[in-house]
């Protein structure tokens, strides 16, 4: 079991927009060319700040498809926000340490996933819970926008396991996260 930040960013390091937009990754390339599909496979569980579960909101579930994911969810916000109805989605806030227990009691074995945002993930890391970043690496750039993963971490630094091509628009890199990492800090 291992808890897994996959996502993807365009090549000078953003995950979305300054507006939160993800429109510049959908040209790139087809997601069931990517290692998504064998990805979801191994997920028991999952969590996302509330900009990644609105975005869905508004974006899949709000253009008249199903809630994607059958692995219950958890999203972390500060504010109320509607649910989606028959989804195993969990509202809640605060330290990712026991919602993490919570996650790995429901994952029955599999692999957590960090969907999202950046930030979130920042706070698994910190409390040492952040076992790897897949990350797919988009042949744009944005020049702004929200960062793939707002911490400084370099001692010891991120370790580079697997680098793969995926199509003409993405590089597939996957690192592991050491144990007993230090707490990093957020950029001043």
């Amino acid at each position: 079991m291992k808890t897994q930040y996959y996502t993807a960013c365009s090549l000078d390091g953003f995950i979305a927009t300054d507006d939160h937009s993800l429109e510049w990754l959908f040209p790139l390339g087809d997601i069931n060319d990517t290692s998504y599909p064998v990805f979801i496979r191994g997920v028991g569980a999952l969590a996302m700040g509330s900009s990644t579960y609105e975005w869905m909101l508004r974006h899949v579930v709000g253009a008249g498809a199903a809630w994607p994911y059958s692995q219950p969810a958890w999203v972390f916000s500060s504010r109320e926000l509607p649910g989606v109805p028959s989804a195993p989605i969990h509202f809640v806030r605060g330290d990712v340490r026991p919602v993490h227990d919570a996650m790995k009691r429901a994952a029955g074995g599999k692999n957590i996933w960090l969907v999202g945002g950046g930030d979130l993930v920042g706070q698994f890391h910190d409390a040492g819970l952040l076992d790897e970043v897949i990350v797919q690496v988009g042949s744009v750039t944005l020049g702004s926008g929200r960062p793939l993963l707002p911490r400084r971490i370099v001692s010891p630094s991120l370790q580079l396991t697997a680098a793969k091509f995926v199509g003409p628009g993405f590089a597939e890199l996957t690192y592991s996260v050491p144990s007993g990492a230090a707490p990093s800090r957020q950029p001043s």
